[in-house]
């Protein structure tokens, strides 16, 4: 059992930055690969980054490629998310996962319960 608390969200003007933390509970926290996805209204939930166990690895959604970057530190139990050059778009409710290092919602099996971004024009 993986518990996932997001924090970090709130407003933010088009061009600015926002930094994302996930904290996990349990002991295992090393042994996933640890992913953030995203949700706008109406919309499915899209993929955003996921970075592996060890933290050398990660890829991104081509629509924040060079605007977000993930990291974890796994003495601390958590994963973030710097989030630069935002755009309303980026507005959604963001949600960090643990499970396999994939771009699937279905590969992971912890969740968090999610942090608004607004992003203002």
């Amino acid at each position: 059992q993986v518990q996932l608390v997001e924090s970090g969200g709130g407003l933010v003007q088009a061009g600015g930055s926002r930094r994302l933390s996930c904290t996990a509970s349990g002991r295992t926290f090393s042994s996933y690969a640890m992913g953030w996805f995203r949700q706008a209204p109406g919309k499915e939930r899209d993929f955003v980054a996921v970075i592996d166990w060890s933290g050398r690895n990660s890829y991104y959604a081509d629509s924040v490629k060079g605007r977000f970057a993930i990291s974890r530190d796994n003495a601390k139990n958590t994963v973030y998310l710097q989030m630069n050059s935002l755009k309303p778009e980026d507005t959604a409710v963001y949600y960090c996962a643990a499970g396999a290092y994939d771009s699937s919602w279905t590969s992971y099996a912890w969740w968090g319960q999610g942090t608004q971004v607004t992003v203002s024009s």
